[in-house]
Order: structure tokens, then C-alpha cells, then sequence
């Protein structure tokens, strides 16, 4: 019966990420021309990428492939055991193979090479031995040796994986860069889950058309109370005859007028509003319309394309009800 352990020995969990950290750190310096010829080759691709790899080394293409399609470029994961049995037929030859294989002779990756090379895509390889035969065969050989595994039996994948997870990363970060991806196009093809909610633009969660508080210069205050009451936003917008925006009022002018102003309630518009309100672009995130709350210790923003026209109004509740507190 197995010993059960009363306490830990911390030091080989240390030694494991130490071993680690130094498979990645030793990365740097093989960072030469291959690498940049590898960027360029996935920037140009007018295919896909297709990442494949067997095992432990395919557990890591899959990451590889849903980080490259999370950052704008079109890739996926391809079983290389499934391939030899007909998924071949997914690869065109406007396509890229990122091919992962720590000791570069994985018999499943290299029954793959004939036939790529005669669909005519491009291959490059990640591997742990620059002489193998993945390597050799490649367009493009990325240099992931480990002078040691992180398992004490110097068996399991574990160095290794990691360092081609980091070269991994390496690639697509460089190609995000290289592609010029921006917060809005990570936000287009990440609309779920939180940090889908912090990139969602205001466009998106304002209150546009008939429900947004607008009125004229002109409007009576009675009904400029009702517009307020009316779309619960605790302001409104205040327009000219060309529509064009003029000013807001909100809540706390009302109470704050109201002081000195008994007769309030026969004022107009334009009598009460304040004039050059803040205003944001549909295009902004509501992260730094969130922002611009707070820094302002305000509730709404006036949402305008062209800083004239009124195309909604963004209230700090909309901002509660994406979770982004």
C-alpha cells in the first residue's frame, strides 16, 4: 500500500519550475531569421493555419491554434493520426502546417510530409532536434530543444511542451503585432464572457432612436420632466431646430436650479441646461466609457458620432449589467 504523505518536499516542485523557466529563457537567444521567416510566412497566409502535433505536443497545438484564431487568424487543430485517414482533405495549398513535435521523428506527424508537400502548403516545424526529420523537411524549423525534461525520470514531456507552448506564443503574439489586431478586433471575435463584455463598444449597449431622452431648447420644463421620468435615465438631451446637440439636464440640475428658481416650472430648455456635455464615440469601449464615469463622477454620456448629432445615450447602469465592476 502506498505511503501516504504527512508533509511535502517542496524542493522538487521548485527544481520543476526552475527546469522550465530555463527552457524558455534559453528560447531567446535561438531567436534568429527562422523565426522571422515563420512570422512572415503565417502573415501571408491566405489559407489557414493548421496546427498538428501527437499527444502531449497536440495537447499544445490546440492551444496554439484556438490563440492564433482568438487573434485574428484563421486556424484549427488537426489530429495527425486522423489526417492519414481521410481529414487530409480539410489542407489546400494556400494553407500553413505548424507542425509540433519535440523529437521531430513522430511517425503520425511525418506520414503527413508527402502528402503536404504535394498539395503544396507550407510546413514549419517546432522541434527539439533542428537535425531530425521533420526539420529537414520543413520550409521553416524552429529550434525547441530542452538540455533536460522537468520529470526526475527525464521522461515526461514537461520542459519541452513547455517551451513549445511559449515558442507558441511567441508566433502568435508577434503576428498579432505584425497584423496590426487592435483591442476592437478582439473585442468583434470575443463577445462572450468578461473580457467580451469589457471590449464591447457603446454602440452596443447605449439607448439609441426612441429611447433616448431628447428634447428642444424650447421645450416647456413640464415636459422636459416628463422626458426625463419618461426614459428613466435621469437626463436628457437638449437639441436645436437642426438638431444639432446644444446640452443636457439631468437630475441634479433640476434639484440644484429648483433652489433659486421657484418658478422653474416656466422656464424652458435652454433656461436650464448645461451647456458642452461630454461626449463619446459610438466606437468606444465601455471599459473607457466606465472610466470616464468615474473619473468625472458622472452617470450618462452623451453618445455622438459626429460630436452634433445625438446617437444615444449610455447610462451607468448599462455598464452595471455587463459586469464590468
Amino acid at each position: 500500500m502506498a505511503r501516504i504523505p504527512t508533509t511535502t518536499d517542496r524542493s522538487l516542485a521548485r527544481k520543476v519550475l526552475q527546469t522550465e523557466a530555463a527552457a524558455i529563457t534559453a528560447l531567446i537567444d535561438r531567436l534568429d531569421e527562422n523565426f522571422d521567416r515563420a512570422v512572415r510566412m503565417l502573415y501571408e497566409c491566405q489559407g489557414r493555419v493548421i496546427v498538428t502535433g501527437m499527444g502531449k505536443s497536440g495537447i499544445i497545438c490546440r492551444k496554439i491554434a484556438a490563440t492564433l484564431a482568438s487573434t485574428g487568424t484563421s486556424a484549427f487543430f488537426l489530429h495527425p493520426a486522423e489526417a492519414t485517414h481521410g481529414d487530409l482533405g480539410v489542407i489546400q495549398s494556400n494553407d500553413v502546417l505548424l507542425a509540433i513535435s519535440h523529437s521531430g521523428e513522430t511517425q503520425e506527424v511525418l506520414r503527413l510530409l508527402e502528402a503536404i508537400r504535394r498539395i503544396g502548403a507550407h510546413i514549419i516545424a517546432v522541434t527539439g532536434n533542428p537535425a531530425s526529420t521533420l526539420a529537414q523537411a520543413a520550409d521553416v524549423a524552429l529550434d525547441c530543444q530542452v538540455s533536460e525534461e522537468a520529470c526526475p525520470l527525464n521522461l515526461v514531456p514537461t520542459a519541452s511542451t513547455t517551451a513549445a507552448l511559449a515558442m507558441g506564443d511567441a508566433l502568435c503574439m508577434t503576428l498579432l503585432v505584425e497584423k496590426g489586431f487592435r483591442e476592437e478586433d478582439f473585442a468583434k471575435i470575443h463577445p462572450g464572457g468578461k473580457l467580451g463584455k469589457k471590449l464591447m463598444r457603446v454602440d452596443q449597449l447605449m439607448h439609441a432612436g426612441a429611447d433616448a431622452p431628447i428634447v428642444r431648447t424650447h421645450t416647456a420644463m413640464r415636459d422636459v420632466i416628463r422626458e426625463i421620468s419618461s426614459k428613466t435615465l435621469g437626463m436628457t438631451c437638449v437639441v436645436d431646430e437642426s438638431a444639432r446637440l446644444v446640452g443636457i439636464i439631468t437630475d441634479g440640475d433640476l434639484r440644484r436650479f429648483i433652489v433659486d428658481n421657484p418658478k422653474l416650472i416656466e422656464m424652458k430648455a435652454a433656461d436650464v441646461m448645461t451647456r458642452r456635455p461630454i461626449v463619446i464615440d459610438p466606437s468606444t469601449l465601455a471599459a473607457q466609457a466606465l472610466l470616464i464615469m468615474e473619473q468625472r463622477k458622472i452617470t450618462s454620456l452623451v453618445v455622438s458620432g459626429d460630436g452634433q448629432t445625438v446617437a444615444g445615450v449610455l447610462h451607468l447602469h448599462n455598464l452595471w449589467r455587463t459586469e464590468l465592476f
